[in-house]
C-alpha cells in the first residue's frame, strides 16, 4: 500500500514537473515564433495577426530581401560580428590566464589580488568615471572602447577558479615530471578538463557583447561603427519605414512602399536574435561532453 501510493505521488510529482517545463518552453519559444510568423507573412495580412499566431499568412520574403539588402543593416551587422568575436576572444584568454594564476596556492599575494577582484563586484565605477577613463585613453569613437571593457568579468573569473581548483593535483605533478611549463599545463591538461566551464562563460561573453548596446551608443560616435543592437533601436524608435529598407530600395523595389511596418520591425529583432541562438547548438556539446566524461570517470 505504502509503495503504491509512492508511486502515485511520484507519478504526479513527475506530471507537475513535465507540465510546468513545458509550459516554460511554450512562454519562451511562441513569441519568438510569432516574430517569425510576421515577418514571413505577406504584408496584406500581417494587421490582421494576432500575438498567437504562429504560422505565416501568405508567405513572403519580402521583409528579409529588404533588410538585409540595407547597407545600415550590413555594416551593423559586421560591426556586431567584430565586436563580438574580438571580445569574446579577449574575454575568454584573460579570464582563464587570471583564473590559472589566483588558483595556484603558491602564488605570492594571492588573498590580496582576489580581495581586490571581489572590490571590483562591489564598487563598480559609474558611468562619467568611465567616460573619463576612456577619453584620457585616447578611445573614443574606436571598437575598442567597447571591446575593452570588463576585459575580466568577476563572476566569470570566480567560476573559473573553481573549477581549475577541482583538478586533481596528480595530473599536474605528473605533467611538471614531465617538463611542461605552467602554459603547457594549463592548454593541454587544465583546459580540456575544465571545457563545461570555458563553454559556459564563452556563452556569457558571447550573449553579453552581442546585446550590448548602451556603450556603443555613448562611445561610438560614428554611426558607421554601431552595432546591429543600435541600428534596432534606431528602426524601432524612429518607425521610419525609408531607414529601415533604404532610401534605394524605397525606389527601386515596386513593392517597397506597401510592406508592414509591423512586418519590418518583427524582421529586424528577428535578425538580432537568430546569430545567437545558433550559437548554443555549438555550445551545448560542449556540456554533454563535460557530462559523458565525469560520468564515465565515476
Amino acid at each position: 500500500m505504502a509503495n503504491a501510493n509512492s508511486t502515485r505521488f511520484e507519478r504526479l510529482e513527475q506530471t507537475i514537473i513535465v507540465s510546468s517545463l513545458l509550459l516554460m518552453v511554450v512562454v519562451t519559444v511562441q513569441p519568438i515564433l510569432n516574430l517569425l510568423a510576421i515577418s514571413f507573412s505577406d504584408s496584406a495580412q500581417v494587421p490582421g495577426m494576432s500575438g498567437l499566431a504562429v504560422v505565416p499568412r501568405g508567405f513572403s520574403l519580402d521583409v528579409w530581401t529588404l533588410l538585409i539588402a540595407n547597407p545600415e543593416v550590413q555594416r551593423g551587422l559586421l560591426n556586431s560580428l567584430f565586436i563580438t568575436i574580438t571580445g569574446t576572444i579577449l574575454n575568454v584568454t584573460f579570464t582563464a590566464l587570471m583564473a590559472w594564476a589566483l588558483s595556484r596556492p603558491r602564488l605570492p599575494g594571492r588573498r590580496i589580488l582576489f580581495v581586490f577582484v571581489l572590490a571590483t563586484i562591489v564598487f563598480e565605477p559609474g558611468l562619467i568615471p568611465d567616460y573619463f577613463v576612456v577619453r584620457e585613453l585616447g578611445l573614443l569613437n574606436t571598437y575598442w572602447a567597447v571591446i575593452l571593457y570588463k576585459l575580466v568579468n568577476a563572476w566569470y573569473l570566480i567560476i573559473l577558479i573553481r573549477f581549475f581548483e577541482e583538478v586533481p593535483g596528480e595530473l599536474l605533478e605528473a605533467a611538471e615530471l614531465d617538463g611542461a611549463n605552467a602554459f603547457q599545463t594549463l592548454w593541454k591538461v587544465v583546459l580540456p578538463l575544465t571545457m563545461p566551464a570555458l563553454a559556459t562563460i564563452t556563452l556569457f561573453y558571447l550573449v553579453y557583447h552581442w546585446n550590448e548596446f548602451l556603450r556603443p551608443m555613448i562611445y561610438l560616435n560614428d554611426s558607421s561603427m554601431h552595432p546591429l543592437q543600435v541600428v534596432l533601436r534606431k528602426f524601432v524608435l524612429d518607425g521610419d519605414k525609408s531607414s529601415m529598407v533604404g532610401l534605394a530600395a524605397m525606389s527601386n523595389y515596386q513593392g517597397a512602399a506597401q510592406i508592414s511596418t509591423r512586418a519590418l520591425n518583427a524582421g529586424m529583432i528577428m535578425l538580432t536574435i537568430l546569430p545567437i541562438l545558433a550559437v548554443y547548438p555549438l555550445i551545448l556539446k560542449f556540456f554533454t561532453k563535460g557530462t559523458m566524461s565525469g560520468a564515465l570517470k565515476g
